[in-house]
């Protein structure tokens, strides 16, 4: 059975939105992709392909089609996950004898350091905050347990009253795959969870709902939306720190970084962060090496 090409992309895509249950941007995505395979292949050979006749060889040149127009190496993935999967479902509903983009690579994914603050900059962040009033007093509390103990945003919206050990000092974090972990919480954290506990009720009578016992509260006492504490951190950072990247997220890498730079364990700092294995913390150390490379440079009278 050999499909005309546009059929079976068509196929393709009704099946990633019926069973798979694509979302409609990821479906547009992998339709541009194969068109632009499509594009390519008549441009190359002047005629439209029929699938079972397709190699790897005329796969990979795809590749350097899609470099010379200046795409990313980000982009470029994608576009080759699209044929690769594509071909896949070609294979697997029979429609060719073997699967030419099998032993196709996909490229390797750019590996961005990510962005954090300097210490100094830490501090003129927590300084900025108000915590007078009940909303204040909770924006600091967030800004200081996302930096204490590294915390993702959606553990800390989603975070228990009861999973807060203030005399222990420590948080009960469930993580991505319903991962548990216990991170510690340092002094500054504390004593802004104090002071915004203190004031926590304030905000549950806004609201004649009753609150389910989430930590962090809404200005109407529900639980907090990711969106607005990406706001407050943003707006937070914007006049301290001359960072690409302000969010929540910046003080999870911050949080990291500044632990392994003052001689954190690698394993610790990754247990805390909940990551599945060391190659993901590993991207900090890249971090941590660069700015010592950098102060060597500026400091070694042979550097």
């Amino acid at each position: 059975m050999n499909k005309v090409y546009e059929q079976a992309v068509q196929e393709f895509l009704s099946a990633c939105e019926l069973q798979k249950g694509y979302s409609p941007h990821t479906i547009e995505t992998y339709r541009f992709a194969l068109m632009e395979f499509l594009d390519y292949f008549i441009s190359e050979y002047g005629i439209k392909p029929e699938i079972n006749a397709i190699e790897p060889a005329d796969i990979r040149p795809f590749l350097g089609y899609l470099h010379d127009r200046g795409l990313s190496k980000k982009s470029l993935r994608v576009k080759i996950a699209a044929v690769k999967s594509f071909f896949k479902f070609a294979f697997r509903q029979s429609w060719i004898d073997r699967n030419p983009a099998a032993i196709v690579s996909t490229p390797k994914a750019e590996k961005k350091l990510p962005s954090f603050l300097q210490p100094g900059e830490i501090e003129s962040l927590m300084d900025s905050f108000d915590s007078s009033s009940p909303g204040g007093a909770r924006n600091i509390a967030i800004a200081e347990l996302l930096y204490s103990s590294g915390l993702r945003v959606s553990e800390l919206i989603q975070l228990p009253m009861q999973d807060l050990d203030m005399h222990a000092g420590t948080v009960r974090v469930m993580g991505k795959g319903k991962k548990e972990r216990i991170v510690p919480i340092g002094g500054k954290a504390l004593e802004a969870l104090v002071a915004y506990i203190g004031l926590r009720s304030c905000l549950t009578t806004l609201d004649t709902a009753k609150p389910d016992g989430k930590v962090f509260l809404s200005d109407r006492g529900k639980v907090m939306n990711p969106s607005v504490v990406y706001r407050i951190i943003r707006r937070a950072m914007n006049p301290v720190t001359e960072s690409p990247q302000k969010s929540p997220h910046v003080l999870r890498h911050t949080f990291a970084t500044h632990l392994l730079d003052n001689g954190a364990d690698i394993s610790s700092v990754s247990e805390m962060l909940g990551h599945s294995s060391l190659s993901a913390t590993q991207v900090y150390t890249h971090v941590s090496v660069d700015r010592l490379k950098q102060a060597y440079q500026k400091a070694h009278p042979r550097a």
